[in-house]
């Protein structure tokens, strides 16, 4: 694409991958001076497999790079024009892609070769060469269908527990989750920790951020939003803005949605 900025197109992943990611995109993004953007925290995994110049992640120059869940912000750069293809993968997607606990990746940017070895140049020149961005979204949803259903095997406990916090804004009691899976809190946190790469207090933080952050974007009021989610007040909200998501919860909410006090 030669139009300046960013192009993208979506597709939902197949009913097989579907357990294991969220979204995949095309995306190509070229601009008239370099663009610096701030990531938010978010209850997932990103894979990146890129085909043009390298990006700024974090600091690092990278083209095709996996990032880990993180308990904070991050900024990127793009100076020179860029494409390739992205996935927003669940914790256990990422854990069976990668077949290495996910406490290893936790707030890391990685080149994805250290990460994935020879599949992942493969998979790059393959995506490369296939430039019809429907067939380029295609192949990769089969190239991680494959990847991801010969991984580590993980056991249902995790995913149910994630999957209470998910549900519940971030505000299921870990004890609870605890006593309801007949293990103690210490085991719950280690085997949490290594399926997901957060504690559940700290997955709990990220999840209730991440529903707050769609909140904001969507005009809901500020004072609204720190009581739905469970904050004890703005301040609170306005604290785990900043430290998750890298602003104010105004600056996250659209300036067209006016003014509610509480910055």
């Amino acid at each position: 694409m030669s139009t300046p900025g960013l192009g993208s197109v979506e597709a939902p992943p197949s009913a097989a991958l579907r357990p294991y990611v969220t979204r995949l995109s095309a995306y190509s993004e070229r601009y008239g001076e370099p663009v610096t953007r701030n990531e938010a925290a978010m209850p997932g995994a990103v894979l990146i497999l890129g085909f043009g110049a390298p990006m700024e992640v974090g600091g690092d120059r990278v083209t095709s790079f996996a990032v880990g869940l993180s308990d904070r912000s991050f900024a990127t750069r793009v100076a020179e024009p860029t494409e390739g293809v992205e996935a927003f993968l669940t914790p256990f997607g990422a854990r069976r892609l990668s077949g290495v606990p996910m406490r290893h990746l936790t707030n890391l940017v990685l080149p994805v070769e250290d990460l994935l070895g020879p599949w992942a140049r493969r998979a790059v020149e393959r995506l490369a060469g296939t430039p019809s961005w429907p067939d380029r979204l295609a192949l990769f949803d089969r190239l991680l269908t494959a990847r991801i259903l010969a991984g580590p095997a993980l056991g249902p406990e995790i995913p149910w527990a994630w999957a209470r916090l998910l549900g519940s804004g971030g505000r299921a009691r870990v004890a609870g989750l605890a006593e309801s899976l007949g293990w103690s809190h210490r085991h719950l946190v280690a085997r949490f920790h290594d399926q997901v790469g957060l504690t559940p207090k700290t997955a709990a933080r990220v999840i209730r951020f991440h529903r707050a952050a769609a909140l904001l974007r969507s005009g809901t009021p500020i004072a609204t939003v720190a009581a739905e989610c469970g904050f004890y007040d703005q301040a609170h909200l306005n604290r785990e803005c900043r430290a998750l998501g890298g602003a104010t919860p105004g600056q996250i909410r659209p300036r067209s949605a006016g003014a509610d006090g509480g910055d």
